[in-house]
């Protein structure tokens, strides 16, 4: 009878054959396991296998020679068309359209500042701006400032927003995120909807718009 047994270091493997007292051995190549290292794998190979590693994530980026020099004197975006009648007929019965238009907006906001009402969108902007931010810091700071001006009481361009919503985005504020300040800018936008839109459509400053 003849029986073999296999014995596997880390880069030799001995083949036994019992047969009469004789071995053989053999030495041949064996694969060793990916990352995570298997307990297989001797101290010394993981260590040349990590300072590969270390290696590539050392080499440079090929793409960062693709980078595009910064040009000192971009060029000037083009300056936005006044909207058509048709246009800004839309905006009668859509306050976000209306919001959407860099014309509609700065006009609406010229016309809440003549009635000195313009905390409501002020603060719908502030909330949409603060939306954009990607900083945990940055988040924090804008949130208090938003709070401090709009929200607690007797705040400078304090909001008219009901209790259940403010006690909603005093919570909110705990931990600020994202949707921190979403309860009281949807109850804001509902009221320049129902409110502020129309008077703007009655005004001079729309009526520009139409001629």
């Amino acid at each position: 009878m003849c029986s073999m047994k296999d014995t596997y270091t880390d880069k030799v493997r001995v083949r036994a054959h019992k047969q009469g007292g004789q071995c053989e051995r053999e030495e041949s190549s064996v694969l060793v396991s990916p990352w995570p290292f298997s307990a297989s794998v001797s101290p010394l190979r993981a260590k040349e296998i990590k300072i590969k590693l270390g290696t590539l994530l050392q080499k440079p980026d090929p793409a960062a020679d693709l980078v595009i020099p910064y040009n000192e004197k971009p060029e000037k975006p083009a300056k936005t068309q006044k909207p058509s009648p048709e246009e800004a007929l839309q905006w009668c019965g859509s306050l976000d359209k209306l919001l959407q238009s860099s014309y509609g907006l700065a006009s609406f906001k010229s016309f809440l500042k003549s009635e000195f009402s313009e905390e409501n969108l002020e603060f719908w902007m502030a909330c949409e701006d603060f939306k954009k931010t990607t900083s945990a810091a940055k988040m924090a700071e804008k949130a208090k400032k938003i709070y401090e001006e709009f929200i607690q009481a007797e705040a400078p361009k304090e909001v008219n927003i009901d209790h259940f919503t403010k006690d909603i985005t005093v919570k909110n504020l705990v931990e600020p995120s994202l949707s921190s300040f979403d309860v009281a800018q949807k109850r804001v936008h509902a009221l320049m909807e129902k409110d502020s839109l129309p008077r703007f459509v009655r005004s001079e400053f729309y009526q520009e718009f139409m001629k």
